[in-house]
């Protein structure tokens, strides 16, 4: 059995429906009109002990709710869920000593007081001993860089800084597994740098399983290998990140510095840009191998340099979405 199995799960929400306008608000006031939406419908899905796993999708896909679910804090309609042979919200007292949650928009921290004092209260609250969690709060500390921070009330802190002590905050009671929902969001490049510095070597040290959401695919590629992709309810796509790559990372642009004219007609050639200093290609690897192409060029002009760069991961994401029509 998987660290993590999740079947058919289900959530369904009734929300509250009003026509704009005055005497539709008195009317919705008296007698009010509500319809079903379904947040996740018919989820399956199991990760391993000391995976990280991106769970992505458009906004209102069912994320948030699935992440709900699998901490404890919503209870489906239908469907099971163990996650190390627990039930999330059967048995949620002794469940949640074995998680950590990073939400980026929301803060377990203090806000008026400085961060260690509120590592001093999670102490108490997760019943954690002495000495192993003074051990845990100085290594936290050290590999996150909160020295010069961690005595500072919440409110003067910076963005970067807070996310770092509420992920420290999170992981003080070591837990099992790792919620991180958008966790660099907002965060300059240094920031998240370190952020996803600390995750990688977490997983690897202490084989922590970890499922993340994030809208910046850049934290996907650089910590995940595989994806599970939400939509409409459903789970459209779970393999590796690279098999994906692959499928959808077609198009490559080269850049080729010369000062030779170039006439080119190759298949597979989408594009051809003259540039100051030579020209900008658009490549369709299906039909052309960039090693064939350039084998092509050098026979008829004298290259000077060359640049070669692929589709970003964003546009291969919104590719998977218009193949799935989400």
């Amino acid at each position: 059995m998987s660290f993590i199995e999740v079947k058919q799960i289900s959530k369904t929400f009734k929300v509250a429906k009003k026509k704009s306008g005055l005497k539709e608000s008195i009317k919705s006031f008296f007698k009010r009109e509500y319809i079903d939406v379904k947040a996740v419908e018919d989820i399956s899905f199991s990760i391993e002990k000391g995976e990280i796993v991106g769970y992505i999708g458009p906004n209102g896909a069912g994320k948030s709710t699935t992440i709900k679910i699998l901490s404890g804090i919503l209870v489906p309609d239908s469907g099971q869920c163990k996650i190390n042979n627990m039930t999330p919200w059967k048995d949620r007292v002794k469940y949640v000593k074995k998680i950590g949650v990073v939400f980026g928009q929301r803060s377990q921290l203090w806000w008026d007081i400085p961060a260690e004092d509120t590592f001093d209260l999670l102490k108490d609250i997760y019943e954690i001993p002495e000495k192993e969690y003074l051990e845990t709060k100085e290594d936290l500390i050290k590999k996150l860089n909160l020295q010069d921070i961690i005595n500072i009330p919440v409110r003067q802190l910076s963005l970067g800084q807070r996310m770092r002590c509420e992920i420290a905050a999170s992981l003080l009671h070591n837990p099992e597994l790792l919620f991180l929902d958008e966790p660099t969001i907002g965060l300059d490049a240094v920031s998240k740098q370190v952020v996803r510095d600390f995750i990688k070597k977490l997983n690897k040290e202490k084989k922590t399983t970890v499922i993340l959401t994030s809208h910046d695919m850049a934290d996907i590629t650089s910590l995940a290998k595989r994806i599970i992709l939400i939509g409409k309810g459903h789970v459209l796509y779970d393999g590796s990140l690279k098999k994906l790559q692959n499928k959808y990372e077609t198009e490559k642009y080269v850049s080729i510095k010369t000062n030779d004219k170039l006439a080119i007609r190759n298949k597979g050639v989408k594009s051809k840009t003259k540039t100051k200093e030579g020209y900008d290609l658009v490549i369709d690897t299906r039909e052309i191998s960039i090693s064939e192409l350039l084998n092509n060029i050098s026979k008829k002009i004298t290259i000077e340099d060359i640049e070669i760069d692929h589709e970003g991961i964003d546009n291969i994401i919104v590719k998977l979405y218009e193949d799935y029509k989400i």
